[in-house]
C-alpha cells in the first residue's frame, strides 16, 4: 500500500498545475493498480473547483479523482452532483466507472437514502453503463447491513436484469451491454449473501434458457460467498 505524504492536505489544495502533477506522479499508472489510497484521500482533501477540472482532463486518473469529489457535492446539490456521476458513469474508461461506484457508495455511507435515489434514477437511464453503475454501487457489503438494504440490493439487480433482457441479440453483442452482463456476474452473489433467504428464492428464479441469464447464475455460482449457503 503507498504511504500518503503527512502534508498531503496542503499538496491538494495547492495550485491546479501543481495537483495535477502531483496526482499524476503518484498515480501508480501505468501499473497493475492505480494508488487507490491517495484516490481516496483526494477525494476527501481537493478543492471543489480543482475537482471540476480533474472530470474534464484526458489522462483517466485525474478523472478518477475528480469524480471522488462529488459525494461531497451530493449533499449539497444532490441533483447536480447526479448530473455529473451519471454522465461519468458512462465514461469509455473502466476505472473511471469504478470510480463512479465508490463514489456512490461514499454517497451512501453518508446517507443510504441518497444512495437509494441515485440507485433509482440509474435504473431508469437507457445505457447499460449507468444500469450497470446502479448494481454496482449498491452491491457492497458494507452498505448491506439490514434486510430493507439487501432488499433493495436484490430489487436493483432484478431492474438490471430485466432491462438486459428487453435488449436484441445484436445490441447484446455490443461491449457496454457485456460490461453490464459483466456486473451481473458478480453483483447477485453479494445481493443474495446479504438476505440468503430472500435472495436464494429470486436468485433460483432467473431463466436459465437465456444465455445471458444462464451465464450471469453460472458465475454467480462460482462465488465462495454464494457457495456456502448453495451447498447448504
Amino acid at each position: 500500500m503507498p504511504k500518503l505524504d503527512p502534508d498531503l492536505a496542503a499538496r491538494l489544495a495547492a495550485g491546479y498545475p501543481e495537483v495535477v502533477d502531483y496526482l499524476t506522479a503518484n498515480s501508480c499508472l501505468p501499473g497493475p493498480r492505480a494508488n487507490l489510497e491517495l484516490l481516496a484521500a483526494a477525494g476527501e482533501l481537493l478543492p471543489p473547483e480543482h475537482g471540476a477540472r480533474l472530470r474534464a482532463e484526458q489522462d483517466e486518473y485525474l478523472r478518477c479523482c475528480g469524480v471522488m469529489v462529488l459525494p461531497r457535492q451530493f449533499g449539497e446539490d444532490p441533483v447536480g452532483a447526479t448530473l455529473l456521476l451519471t454522465r461519468a458513469a458512462a465514461d469509455h474508461s473502466w476505472r473511471v466507472r469504478e470510480a463512479v461506484a465508490m463514489a456512490a457508495q461514499r454517497v451512501g455511507d453518508e446517507s443510504f437514502g441518497g444512495l437509494l435515489a441515485l440507485v433509482d434514477s440509474w435504473l431508469d437511464e437507457p445505457d447499460p453503463l449507468v444500469q450497470r453503475a446502479a448494481v454496482a454501487a449498491i452491491c457492497e457489503p458494507r452498505l448491506l447491513q439490514s434486510p430493507e438494504a439487501a432488499a433493495q440490493a436484490l430489487s436493483a439487480c432484478s431492474r438490471a436484469t430485466t432491462f438486459l433482457l428487453t435488449l436484441s441479440d445484436e445490441q447484446r453483442r455490443q461491449a457496454d451491454v457485456r460490461t453490464l452482463r459483466q456486473g451481473l456476474g458478480y453483483c447477485w452473489s453479494v445481493a443474495v449473501a446479504a438476505d440468503p433467504v430472500a435472495g436464494m428464492s429470486a436468485f433460483l428464479d432467473l431463466d436459465t434458457t437465456d444465455a445471458d441469464l444462464g451465464w450471469i447464475v453460472r458465475t454467480n455460482r462460482t462465488k465462495a460467498r454464494l457457495k456456502k449457503h448453495l451447498a447448504g
